[in-house]
């Protein structure tokens, strides 16, 4: 059964950082592309940013320069380290297998206050 639980979200004071992680487990994670998504309060579903097996990633604008997607494939673990937290941060952040929108898992709420 694939399992993708993702813990670390809290409330933080613009500026300041929070270090997301999933735990994955059920199925190939090290070859697997994983993504983050994220959904603020009343909005639909947004994508942040992704990583492929070897490592290449990509993100969405506006947290290009920010955020920092990674991987341990040892572990079966999938990080986002957020820095430099803005209000417009604020949203449930998700995990998921690429092209598997099913596999996402419950999330985690991170809250930035201004």
């Amino acid at each position: 059964e694939v399992q993708l639980v993702e813990s670390g979200g809290g409330l933080v004071q613009a500026g300041g950082s929070l270090k997301l992680s999933c735990a994955a487990s059920g199925f190939e994670f090290s070859s697997s592309i994983m993504k983050w998504m994220r959904q603020a309060p009343g909005k639909g579903l947004e994508w942040v940013s992704t990583i492929v097996a070897d490592g290449g990633r990509a993100y969405t604008e506006s947290v290009e320069g920010r955020f920092t997607i990674s991987r341990d494939n040892v572990k079966n673990m999938l990080y986002l380290q957020m820095n430099n937290l803005k209000p417009e941060d604020t949203a449930v952040y998700f995990c998921e297998i690429a092209y598997r929108p099913a596999s996402r898992g419950r999330g985690t709420q991170v809250t930035v206050s201004s």
